[in-house]
């Protein structure tokens, strides 16, 4: 399950007398192919709420620094500051990506509450790394109102370089902040030797919330400490480290052509036998290992690298760790694909129509597009997608607004500080080394993965054929196969439906009563318990007093909540929307009609033949058509017939859902078919396979495998099964028609929200929204993922 990443990340050096693998480099290969890591980024329609509201998010999942493709499917709970849990759902990921919405209860308490995402994959592993982000949600009614927390005092902790302080080596420090409040924006430091305590040896000012750096060349015998002060006069005071009077000192510089590093030492033979390990993303990419290590400076080529944490780790010849450092590959040149917007019509009257559309990118297959009120606050500007990617996402302590680091005018000394005072824990290198690995306690299935048992009179049935029989609308009954195995249990695997789904069944067996027939199912997932204590948050509550006012941003929100149950209720589609989607419409209907639940994909291309696509009316063989129409697809030949291929793998072919030859796909005239379906991943139809299928259906599509009795299932016992969570629409008014003209005030601070804008090959997609009634500049933010050059595609700005 290693991603595709490792193929151009892999630029190994090898110098001096290095000849074998050693311990460190066999455990980092077997914990990177074994014990690939997701990570979440969530993002939320604004930034805080009020009680009754619908939050709606989006998920981006990552495996390391592309788009997971090893989960399905996505975990998300809402969560209350005492860790009792409000809602659940289960969400498909497609592509790596998620979307869904919570609706808040009008009577919850205002509060902090929690919002947790992990995959069934990321469970087997330390549940810090899974998403836990925290809401804001206001009820002007709650007995209680939040505050900032700004009487909390903070911290300071002092970090070398490398972790060494030696005598006689210059060393650099990160200074680190920490608050249960709010951190001091204005603070600074200086050292001191306890015996001179009058003289500042180093002094430095903190370049944030988080961190401030400094550098002091120690003397041994020597005693140091650091005194930090903010504005408001607090002031803390922390002992330096012991100095050493040997060891080694690793030091790093990360540049735009090569991250640069060198070892200083004191005390050390030389000679001496050392080994250096760079690593990205648990991916070995670097090593040297050399008697000459401590008499010259390395560089690592940055060229074939991407943006991301590198960590280094300095071992003796023992393979014992004697020094550590992280910092950031090319943090002055950050590999954004920035979005660029065309044909900008914007209008900041109130309830204007504005209007752009974003120029083509052929390697990023949606966009999710939020637009707010230009003054209102976005979950991105706290922890954007950037920073999850490329900081938090593999960072488990706090960091005070971390998307700081990966904006236009980001400090990038800051960014190195700030890593010179982390470590990295996905994994230890003493465990892995030892043949320590994590235990793979949950394993992802495909989509919605049911277990089901047969028994008859109470027995198990094994090696028995049964049918499951869908009741379609227009289509009769749809009949599915299953064979249970030497216990009668049987699987559905890759189920991809909204809200339940209900079937009955027979066993084909005509012999046997339906009477003594049991069929028990069991879902194949499980959401996972949270075990650790929820973060702290920089509020508290206090008591409201009965003459307390709503600030002006929480009056907003309760207006909107009002208007928006109005809002709802008059939504329909402009006439321009309707005239684009008229054509996706009919082809959804037909898909719909012809298709059955068990050959329904989430990764799926559909190829119209009644209502568009006429230009496959003159093929001979139907595959010929779709080479070349359907990314990743190529032909074989095979004694004169064509086997379908999906980067490699053989997919199978079905004609009205029944699996056939290839050879027979020539005999089928294209003028015969009504649609073809390209399934890129797990579907039910298939027995779960992953390759991936081509689903040809007839214009007598339905009549194939069904039966035409619709009394059928009455007569026998059904069963219903739960699929994912139905993620309710947003809308947003639309103020040229006229049934929106008597909303009395419109103050929304979320203009515009589509999780998954889909891209069309030769097609910019456009957007249209609304003005509210006071906004005068808009905050537009795109996010994407090129998948080509393994890039985030990000636009966050306020446009006029």
């Amino acid at each position: 399950m290693a991603g595709k990443i490792i193929s151009f990340l892999f630029l190994i050096l090898i110098l001096g007398n290095f000849q074998a693998q050693g311990k460190a480099e066999k455990a980092i290969e077997a914990f990177s192919e074994q014990y690939p890591q997701e990570k979440i980024h969530l993002v939320f329609n604004k930034n805080s709420f009020i009680a009754g509201e619908n939050l709606w998010f989006k998920s981006f999942v990552f495996n390391g620094y592309e788009l997971s493709k090893i989960s399905t499917s996505l975990f998300v709970e809402l969560y209350d500051s005492h860790k009792t849990q409000i809602s659940k759902k289960i969400l498909p990921l497609i592509n790596g990506q998620g979307s869904g919405n919570f609706l808040l209860p009008d009577n919850v308490k205002e509060g902090v509450y929690y919002i947790r995402a992990y995959t069934t994959w990321m469970a087997n592993f330390n549940e810090d790394f899974q998403a836990l982000r925290p809401i804001v949600i206001y009820n002007p009614s709650s007995p209680e109102k939040l505050v900032i927390d700004d009487t909390s005092k903070w911290t300071a902790s002092v970090f070398p370089e490398s972790g060494t302080f030696i005598d006689g080596i210059n060393t650099k420090f990160a200074v680190r902040l920490h608050s249960k409040g709010i951190e001091p924006s204005d603070w600074n430091g200086y050292v001191i030797d306890t015996e001179k305590p009058d003289v500042k040896l180093a002094s430095f000012k903190g370049f944030d919330q988080n961190v401030g750096s400094f550098s002091l060349t120690p003397v041994i015998g020597k005693k140091y400490q650091l005194i930090v002060t903010d504005t408001k006069g607090n002031t803390q005071t922390v002992d330096l480290p012991d100095v050493s009077d040997s060891g080694v000192n690793l030091q790093v510089s990360s540049g735009n052509d090569a991250v640069k590093f060198f070892l200083k030492s004191k005390n050390i033979a030389p000679g001496t036998l050392f080994k250096v390990i760079g690593t990205i993303n648990n991916q070995l990419v670097f090593k040297v290992n050399s008697d000459r290590i401590l008499t010259q400076s390395y560089s690592i080529p940055t060229a074939q690298l991407i943006n991301g944490i590198l960590q280094l780790t300095v071992f003796d010849a023992q393979e014992n760790i004697v020094a550590q450092r992280l910092c950031f590959v090319q943090p002055e040149l950050l590999k954004i694909k920035k979005p660029e917007l065309k044909s900008l019509t914007l209008n900041e009257s109130a309830r204007a129509l504005n209007s752009f559309s974003i120029a083509q990118n052929p390697d990023n297959s949606a966009y999710t597009v939020l637009i707010m009120d230009g003054k209102s606050e976005s979950s991105e500007d706290d922890n954007s997608l950037l920073s999850t990617l490329w900081l938090t996402g593999d960072i488990t302590s706090k960091i005070v607004t971390p998307s700081q680091y990966f904006k236009p005018n980001h400090n990038s000394e800051a960014l190195d500080a700030l890593l010179i005072s982390e470590k990295w824990k996905r994994f230890d290198w003493k465990t892995i080394m030892a043949g320590t690995f994590p235990i793979i306690s949950y394993k992802s299935q495909p989509y919605i993965s049911y277990k089901g048992k047969v028994s008859i009179q109470g027995k198990p049935a094994p090696n028995t054929d049964m049918n499951l029989l869908f009741s379609m609308p227009d289509q009769g009954i749809k009949i599915h196969q299953v064979k249970t195995d030497a216990n009668g249990f049987f699987s559905l695997r890759g189920l991809i439906f909204e809200d339940a789904i209900k079937f009955s069944y027979q066993l084909n067996d005509p012999k046997i009563p339906k009477e003594q027939v049991q069929v028990i199912f069991q879902p194949d997932y499980s959401f996972v318990p949270l075990k650790k204590s929820l973060p702290e948050n920089p509020y508290s509550l206090v008591l409201r007093n009965l003459e307390d006012e709503p600030d002006s941003e929480i009056q907003r929100y309760a207006i909107t909540k009002n208007t928006q149950s109005t809002i709802n209720e008059k939504a329909t589609l402009i006439k321009e929307v309707l005239l684009k989607g008229i054509k996706r419409n009919k082809t959804q209907e037909l898909n719909d009609k012809l298709s059955g639940p068990l050959f329904r994909g989430a990764n799926e291309t559909v190829f119209d033949l009644v209502n568009d696509n006429n230009s496959a009316q003159g093929s001979i063989n139907i595959l010929q058509w779709l080479q070349g129409r359907v990314a990743g697809l190529t032909l074989a030949s095979d004694m004169g017939n064509y086997i379908p291929k999906l980067r490699g793998s053989t997919m199978n072919i079905y004609l009205d859902e029944m699996k056939i030859d290839p050879s027979m796909v020539s005999s089928v005239s294209a003028a015969d078919i009504a649609m073809v379906k390209v399934i890129k991943d797990y579907f039910a139809g298939g027995s779960g396979g992953g390759s991936g299928a081509i689903a040809i259906y007839t214009k007598r599509g339905g009549i194939t495998g069904s039966v035409s009795d619709s009394t059928v299932p009455t007569k026998l016992k059904q069963i219903t099964l739960n699929g994912f969570d139905k993620e309710i629409s947003f809308v947003s008014p639309m103020y040229n028609d006229e049934n929106f003209k008597n909303i009395s005030q419109d103050v929304r601070s979320t203009l515009y929200w589509n999780p998954y804008l889909k891209t069309e090959p030769k097609e910019s997609p456009e957007i249209q929204f609304f003005n509210n009634d006071d906004a005068k500049n808009y905050k537009v933010i795109l996010m994407g993922f090129d998948e080509k050059d393994y890039a985030p595609v990000y636009y966050n700005e306020t446009v006029k």
